[in-house]
């Protein structure tokens, strides 16, 4: 998996999984749906805290992805690793690199705003709460931006 553009250093991925899609919603739909595809065929079976989290920081960041960072005739990638440890390293890529995602100040809004009814604004408070760490990268030899989110498995029993 590609560490340095994520900046995450002590990652080392024993699977990996990679899969462009169209910037569309369907697209996001099906990007989550694959990745929750995976998971299970990992071992992380469906329904587990630890498959719950990744589905939903994925969903949040294919989202994102075509929303925010569309481009009409240009997809989007979703990466998908895990390590030895059991962690998961997400990374959903777009090409406008420009639109940076912001974490709203105190969840209710993009730059804290206080419009607690606001419809965006609120996603990457949920990648910041179910991930250990996330950030964004600019992807190296192309245009756009990597969003990237590492969830830990922990204590969670893996399947065979």
């Amino acid at each position: 998996m590609t560490t340095a553009s994520t900046g995450v250093t002590s990652f080392t991925a024993v699977a990996c999984f990679t899969f462009r899609f169209s910037a569309t919603p369907r697209g996001a739909r099906l990007a989550r749906r694959l990745a929750s595809h995976q998971l299970d065929r990992w071992g992380w079976p469906y329904r587990t805290p630890v498959h719950d989290a990744v589905e939903l920081v994925v969903a949040e960041l294919a989202a994102n992805a075509v929303t925010h960072g569309r481009v009409p005739g240009r997809d989007a990638e979703l990466r998908l690793a895990h390590d030895a440890a059991g962690r998961l390293l997400l990374e959903v890529s777009d090409v406008r690199g420009e639109r940076r995602p912001v974490l709203a100040a105190d969840g209710r809004g993009p730059a804290g705003d206080g419009r607690g009814l606001a419809e965006d604004g609120r996603g990457l408070t949920l990648v910041a709460a179910l991930a250990e760490a996330w950030g964004v990268a600019e992807r190296p030899g192309a245009p756009g931006k990597t969003v990237w989110a590492l969830v830990a498995d922990g204590s969670l029993p893996r399947v065979p």
